[in-house]
């Protein structure tokens, strides 16, 4: 399965913090203006997302946004090809960090700290979008393909600094740089929720994921490459077999 998400989030968004129903109410009842630019981009991607959070991914059309954002479908086109791109730059709008990037000194601290906020996330609204989202890629091909192409590297900008942090400090080799290797522990909890379907994962299970499964991981990333490498001793000859019965004469 995928993960949209390319940054851990958490409640403090300035989307997030806002209810649904006020800004709801505040659309509806304001005039379209002469927004242009972000301003009118922003004003689709916020509709998109209380839709969104309303109805579902199902029940998003480009009719309701437009009255939602006051504008008109053209405008919305113009940036979104599709309903199903219009929700992917929705949900990214919505997933944005509000916490720097942990440096606790180790990687395993680090690690837990990445899935502790990914975990917290899974309830926030951007959980619940997310959620919608991947319902409805069981019904629209195009929604799956977007979702696939922009998880491909599962949030690995984040991962890769904090296993490049840990190469620096000598807990792991340079070879464990490397996007597949570097996301596993994320790779992970995503499948928690698509297996068992919990709300949250509880926290001993990500103990278990960084502990039992990614820092063996990458501690061992190199030491079979580095074996292979090393120089081998030539060997040696084996020994002429000695004849029976040869008679050497005096």
């Amino acid at each position: 399965m995928f993960w949209l998400e390319s940054e851990p989030t958490d409640s403090g968004s300035t989307l997030e913090g806002e209810t649904v129903a006020n800004r709801s109410t505040q659309r509806r009842h304001s005039p379209a203006g002469r927004r242009r630019g972000p301003a009118l981009q922003q004003a689709i991607l916020r509709a998109t997302i209380d839709e969104l959070l309303e109805s579902g991914y199902a029940a998003l059309t480009m009719d309701r946004v437009a009255q939602r954002a006051g504008t008109n479908k053209n405008a919305i086109y113009r940036r979104w090809p599709s309903r199903a791109a219009l929700a992917v730059a929705a949900y990214r709008e919505l997933n944005v960090a509000d916490q720097p990037l942990p440096d606790r000194g180790s990687l395993r601290e680090d690690a837990l700290e990445l899935l502790r906020r990914a975990n917290r996330s899974w309830t926030s609204p951007a959980g619940q979008l997310r959620r919608s989202l991947f319902a409805g890629v069981a019904h629209d091909p195009e929604l799956l393909a977007l979702i696939q192409e922009r998880a491909n590297d599962a949030g690995s900008a984040l991962w890769l600094t904090i296993v490049a942090r840990a190469v620096a400090r000598g807990e792991v080799r340079p070879e464990a740089l490397n996007p597949r290797v570097a996301t596993v522990a994320i790779v992970l909890l995503r499948n928690e929720y698509v297996t068992r379907g919990p709300t949250n994962v509880a926290d001993d299970v990500l103990v278990e994921i960084v502990d039992d499964v990614y820092l063996p991981l990458l501690r061992g990333r190199g030491l079979a490459t580095n074996d292979a490498r090393a120089p081998s001793s030539p060997a040696k000859k084996p020994a002429a077999p000695r004849k029976r019965g040869t008679h050497h004469p005096g």
